[in-house]
């Protein structure tokens, strides 16, 4: 019955097509714990469409208790991660639009490259110094022995 539907399940449903579309409401039909991930996982993504932090907020109240209650337990725990990450959630709703995520995203890489180079460092404090020096564009302190750039 579940032959060949696992991208099936895990695609987005505007990206599907019409064929596509048809089997996903074939295996809906039958109340699988498949089937219900797949819903949940459909439902979820609303929460991404809301404009206000508080609608959004009664959303993923709503969300993560039926969640809780699906008797999955890979769900179980994503909706704890969420309830514990709520606060930041709400955050984004809040910052949509008021930064270049350009400049969010060149800042982690450089934090990346940093620690790549920090690897063969002995103690985690000259990785530390390091992060400082790359990130932050401070002098590098004459008893390092390690160049940062």
């Amino acid at each position: 019955m579940l032959t060949k539907t696992r991208w099936l399940l895990l695609k987005r449903r505007e990206n599907m097509s019409t064929d596509e579309r048809g089997r996903l409401r074939d295996l809906l039909r039958i109340n699988l714990r498949s089937v219900r991930a797949c819903l949940l996982k459909e439902q979820f993504q609303h929460f991404w469409d809301y404009s206000s932090d508080l609608w959004a907020e009664k959303f993923l109240a709503r969300w993560t208790t039926m969640a809780m209650r699906s008797r999955m337990d890979p769900f179980k725990k994503f909706a704890r991660t969420l309830r514990t990450h709520r606060r930041e959630l709400l955050a984004w709703f809040a910052a949509r639009g008021l930064f270049a995520h350009g400049a969010t995203e060149g800042f982690n890489n450089k934090a990346r490259i940093t620690t790549r180079k920090a690897y063969g460092f002995r103690s985690y404090e000259h990785a530390e110094i390091a992060l400082y020096h790359a990130l932050g564009d401070l002098p590098e302190p004459d008893w390092l022995a390690h160049r940062f750039c």
